[in-house]
């Protein structure tokens, strides 16, 4: 039996293991479940990704490029004239938006697999430095390097509690970090 050629097959494969983890987690992720969700056979996972580490660099190479992902994206809402604080609440806002929520969790979830999967190690610090790079434009190193650690922070205790955003409570932390003044709160008619 003549082999088909499938030139898809591999993005494909890369495609279902997004996912399965987006959907499932990583602890999901084998071979057989991809395959499964890829609609190939169980060969062609293994074929194209000898280990599931190499499946998951895949993965999280993809997901750090992709559109909405991307931290080169971040520009759309930091080249904005505003102050700093208001231009990442806007963009944490969009980022945690109800629909990506799933996605969100995926993407960290790639990340701290990297503290486990020396394979991943790169990735992930390639993604945490192109943070600090889009950052350090719009800031001094320092600032950055702080500012970065703090989305990391809050993004995670926003996935891990389920709490809705608040952008206001974000705006301040952000603020403190960028030495901006804290938003006006709105005046009550009783105050």
């Amino acid at each position: 039996m003549p082999r088909r050629y499938d030139p898809e097959r591999r993005q494909r494969i890369i495609d279902a293991a997004i996912r399965v983890a987006e959907e499932q987690g990583i602890g999901a992720l084998t071979h057989r479940v991809v395959a499964r969700a890829a609609d190939v056979p169980l060969g062609s996972t293994t074929y194209h990704f000898a280990s599931l580490d190499d499946l998951l660099v895949a993965a999280l190479r993809q997901v750090c490029g992709e559109a909405g992902t991307t931290v080169e994206g971040w520009t759309e809402y930091l080249d904005r004239d505003e102050p700093l604080a208001d231009r990442i609440a806007d963009l944490l806002r969009a980022y945690m938006d109800d629909e990506r929520h799933g996605r969100v969790r995926m993407e960290y979830e790639l990340y701290l697999a990297a503290l486990r999967r020396p394979a991943l190690s790169p990735v992930a610090a390639a993604w945490l430095d192109s943070t600090l790079d889009v950052l350090g434009r719009y800031t001094d190193p320092g600032t950055a390097r702080t500012l970065s650690a703090l989305i990391d922070g809050m993004l995670l205790q926003l996935l891990l509690t389920g709490r809705p955003f608040d952008r206001a409570a974000v705006r301040a932390e952000l603020a403190r970090v960028t030495g901006e003044q804290p938003a006006e709160r709105p005046r009550t008619s009783d105050g």
